[in-house]
């Protein structure tokens, strides 16, 4: 098989339903473990912060909703190219499934970022370059939200929201580099993959744990949406229709 033709596959509504179908389950079910399981460990098991006390468990909830928002905002502005480019239909209704569950992660981050911040810098708020700039991120998300809702031309608003999308992912490395370029409150990354990371392995094991279930939960969310958005968009099809008709009997 071509990789044209296995690219145009991928871009079938009907196959990607299909198969979705058969991740649900296993995503919901390792997501689930590892973020269950990774918060606990991080939270009854992991020894108290030298500094920071036990405040510094918030992290296994602020780390991995922070680090999926801003994964999910290039898969976004990926999709939005692919649609502009190949004009694939499926790659506009990845794209509006995406946007309210980055919306909600990243609102997440900002919360748990204002619980963290409390007893670690004295206030709730600062207009830090690196909590500006994730808000920014989460008033794009907002954006691609209510540009969906604005037309009612699917197609237009699909390419409203692919424009927004890719002109508002240079925002990510603004995120990621905020406390490199600028000064900030934060401290930068602890977590190395290249090199040696400063965060102690009992810290750092949970913390993985809850990243990559993070991760696995933000797919499983993304293939659900995106299976409803496939139902509603195709529902005068034979195919759907068919669907229909054997779950109704």
């Amino acid at each position: 098989m071509s990789i044209s033709s296995t690219f145009h596959k991928w871009g079938s509504p009907r196959w990607f339903y299909q198969f979705s179908g058969r991740l649900l389950p296993w995503l919901v079910i390792l997501s689930l473990l590892l973020l269950v399981g990774g918060a606990v460990w991080g939270l009854a098991f992991v020894p108290a912060d030298y500094k920071q006390g036990n405040s510094f468990r918030i992290m296994y909830i602020h780390v991995p909703a922070a680090a999926v928002a801003m994964g999910a905002y290039m898969t976004m502005a990926t999709a939005g190219a692919i649609h502009l480019i190949w004009r694939m239909k499926l790659a506009a209704m990845v794209m509006k499934a995406i946007a309210p569950i980055g919306a909600s992660l990243t609102f997440l981050s900002l919360v748990t970022g204002a619980v963290w911040g409390k007893p670690t810098w004295g206030t709730w708020w600062v207009w830090d370059a690196r909590i500006t700039s994730v808000l920014i991120l989460f008033f794009l998300y907002l954006g691609v939200i209510a540009l969906h809702q604005a037309f009612e031309n699917r197609d237009a608003a699909a390419k409203a929201c692919a424009v927004l999308a890719i002109v508002g992912a240079v925002n990510i490395p603004i995120i990621y580099w905020s406390v490199e370029w600028w000064y900030s409150l934060h401290q930068p990354a602890s977590i190395s993959f290249t090199g040696e990371s400063t965060i102690h392995p009992s810290m750092l094991r949970p913390l993985m744990a809850t990243l990559c279930g993070m991760y696995l939960f933000f797919g499983w969310l993304l293939l659900l949406y995106t299976r409803i958005e496939i139902l509603e968009r195709e529902k005068n099809t034979r195919w759907v229709q068919d669907l229909i008709c054997g779950e109704s009997r």
